[in-house]
């Protein structure tokens, strides 16, 4: 089995941080970082990464317009959003945008490996 590579994009390098830490303890890699959605688009391009998973709150482009725009770029793109408010309206948002998932922050380390799992494997 591959590696699975992950690209991780929020504007709060602490969240970053949580992410990786988790994700790389379950064995998953992470392949590179972004900041915010218009940075998010152009390092999917040139990673291609298994999975993103997108916070929805950033700077220069939200994390809702970079998964239409990933998706535009590649329909079989996984995405998974996450977000410290867990309004049912960026749930709805977020999952018409094309997110497989959706996590809320405080992250719940199995809730965040529970997602993933799901959308990749």
């Amino acid at each position: 089995m591959s590696e699975k590579t992950i690209l991780l994009v929020d504007d709060a390098t602490i969240i970053r941080l949580m992410l990786k830490k988790i994700l790389e303890g379950a064995n998953y890699k992470v392949a590179g970082e972004a900041t915010n959605g218009a940075e998010a688009v152009e390092k999917y391009k040139e990673l291609k990464p298994d999975l993103v998973i997108l916070d929805i709150t950033m700077p220069e482009m939200n994390g809702i317009q970079a998964a239409k725009e990933i998706k535009a770029l590649d329909d079989a793109a996984t995405i998974i959003m996450c977000s410290a408010m867990g309004q049912q309206s960026y749930v709805i948002e977020a999952i018409q945008a094309g997110a497989r998932d959706f996590i809320v922050k405080p992250f719940a380390n199995d809730r965040v490996l529970e997602a993933v799992k799901k959308v990749i494997g």
